[in-house]
């Protein structure tokens, strides 16, 4: 296929709705948190390396309200058996949020909850 036939082809998806990169973004986000457990940072990173549009990448994150990343975090922190009982399980706790992609403070806020609720 020549590079003139790939371009109708191409072009021909986005016309007919196939291929559409807000959609996309917003589905993989969606993914990503439900499925993964993802926090926004790690999730807008996927976005932007796969060449999407800050402004879609926004969208994405925009689309679940603060309180609800936290909500996640918890849930999160829980399905993996953390612990808040001392410095070093703390330290644990923030550790996995922080590679799940979960903004500092949301993991702060996660385990002091998870210590207070412990």
């Amino acid at each position: 296929m020549d590079e003139d036939e790939l371009a109708e082809v191409i072009g021909g998806l986005v016309e007919a709705g196939a291929l559409d990169d807000e959609r996309f973004a917003l589905g993989f986000a969606a993914d990503k948190r439900e499925l993964r457990g993802w926090g926004p940072e790690r999730i807008a990173e996927a976005l932007r390396e796969r060449g999407l549009d800050e402004s879609l990448v926004e969208a994405a994150l925009a689309d679940e309200p603060g309180e609800r990343v936290i909500e996640r975090a918890l849930e999160v922190l829980a399905e993996s058996g953390a612990e808040a009982g001392d410095e070093a399980a703390r330290a644990r706790a923030l550790a996995l949020l922080a590679r799940r992609g979960y903004p500092l403070e949301v993991a702060y806020d996660a385990v002091r909850a998870l210590e207070r609720n412990g």
